[in-house]
């Protein structure tokens, strides 16, 4: 974050809320997509995985998040005997996604209470400048 003006407490709640929200995001994604079947292996979902970076602002000593991006997780599709199944290959199976329904759940869970208490600590902080202001 060379250049860069000295991080606030509004600009590093700002970035850590955002990367609350994308991990929110891709586990709503997962469980959107926990159970479904593909004919193969290939097709078959792939969990969303964010990838984050830890970013030190060297002027303030702050140390804040950066979303670095979104990939695919590399869990094998599970393979299913379903020779029924419209989707099924030659062998009669279909492939459904890796997601693991609760940890995605722990997950939404986890990064929604940090949200909340993002929102809280923000909270505090502006009540805490208006009680300062009204001071004066």
């Amino acid at each position: 974050m060379p250049g860069q003006a000295p991080l606030s407490l509004f600009s590093l709640a700002q970035r850590s809320l955002s990367a609350q929200l994308v991990r929110m995001n891709a586990a709503a994604s997962n469980l959107a997509n926990a159970g479904t079947v593909s004919g193969s292996e290939a097709e078959a979902y792939k969990p969303l995985r964010p990838v984050f970076q830890t970013a030190l602002d060297q002027t303030s000593g702050l140390a804040t998040v950066d979303v670095r991006g979104v990939v695919r997780s590399s869990a094998a599709a599970v393979r299913e005997h379903n020779p029924d199944h419209p989707l099924a290959d030659a062998n009669g199976d279909v492939w459904t996604a890796p997601v693991d329904e609760n940890a995605e759940m722990v997950e939404m869970l986890d990064s929604s209470r940090q949200y909340q208490n993002l929102v809280e600590a923000l909270s505090t902080a502006k009540q805490l400048m208006l009680d300062t202001m009204r001071m004066k």
